[in-house]
């Protein structure tokens, strides 16, 4: 997993819940890289995972919300970072449907070693679409974040219809619908 991911997780948590409790999870999850990560390294998911479970424990917020408001945290830092991906995009579906051609083919020119999910997308109407999930490891509440983030920068209500995960070979599978209320 991408350094990007872990240190704006712990930029999340250090403005959300203090400087001291970004200190306490890394002390908690007992580490191999005590923390100390860089936005272009390549680290183990287990260490995020052990992160989020660490802050889970201690502000008794369960694994999906904290996954859930970390993704919509990420989204917008995703902006300030890379706003030619949204900026070329006319509304949130729109940008939905190239997660995969546009914005996961550039980031993998730029890091060829992330381990990023894909999504294949289908328009189902003018206000509809699904997506399908495929991950090595089951992030899609995170994944859930991110959309609501994008409905936030877009200005938009979407609802989220969500299966269950499911075993696709090596990859966990979990199908999205989502729909623009208008």
């Amino acid at each position: 997993m991408k350094g990007i991911v872990f240190t704006e997780f712990l930029d999340m948590v250090g403005a959300k819940f203090g400087e001291n409790m970004v200190d306490d999870i890394i002390d908690d999850a007992q580490l191999p890289h005590s923390g100390a990560y860089t936005s272009v390294g390549t680290y183990p998911h287990t260490e995020i995972v052990a992160l989020v479970t660490s802050l889970s424990k201690r502000t008794d917020l369960s694994l999906d919300t904290l996954l859930e408001v970390f993704g919509r945290h990420l989204f917008g830092r995703f902006y300030k970072r890379y706003p030619t991906f949204m900026d070329s995009s006319p509304d949130a579906l729109s940008f939905l449907m190239g997660i995969e051609t546009i914005v996961h083919t550039e980031v993998r020119k730029l890091y060829p070693d992330a381990q990023l999910p894909q999504f294949e997308t289908h328009r189902i109407g003018a206000d509809q679409i699904q997506m399908n999930y495929s991950s090595a490891h089951d992030f899609s509440t995170l994944a859930v974040g991110l959309i609501k983030g994008c409905a936030e920068h877009y200005q938009c209500t979407l609802d989220i219809e969500r299966s269950a995960p499911r075993s696709a070979g090596a990859s966990t599978a979990v199908d999205f619908v989502v729909t623009r209320r208008v």
